[in-house]
């Protein structure tokens, strides 16, 4: 499988999508216009060990709801991510049973190597 979440008005993602080869064989999910399911999560979090891993503590809510202060739990942290897709680091790829989250440029080098 090769999939990749990802926000389509974000240009980080937008430019990040453009880096990558034979883009026409994954199957991209905007996760505004096509939330992400629990079960989607789920195998996310198997791959990436911790729901923690797959949340952006960049969000905007994030700040804004004071959540730097509090102690999250992995429960929160998924029920986060579930509440709304700000909370899902970006973008997300998933591919040959490996997963790469976000935007930093060894992250993204490692996705491109493996394609």
């Amino acid at each position: 499988m090769k999939k990749i979440y990802h926000l389509k008005t974000c240009d980080t993602c937008k430019k990040i999508l453009n880096q990558i080869p034979d883009l026409h064989q994954f199957d991209l999910q905007d996760i505004k216009s096509n939330p992400i399911s629990e079960l989607q999560l789920e195998e996310m979090k198997n791959l990436a060990g911790s729901y923690e891993s797959l949340f952006s503590k960049r969000a905007k809510l994030y700040k804004e709801r004071g959540l730097k202060d509090k102690k999250l739990t992995e429960q929160d942290y998924k029920d986060l991510i579930l509440e709304h897709y700000t909370f899902l680091s970006r973008p997300v790829a998933v591919v040959n049973g490996r997963i790469f989250i976000g935007n930093a440029p060894k992250t993204v080098a490692a996705l491109i190597a493996e394609i």
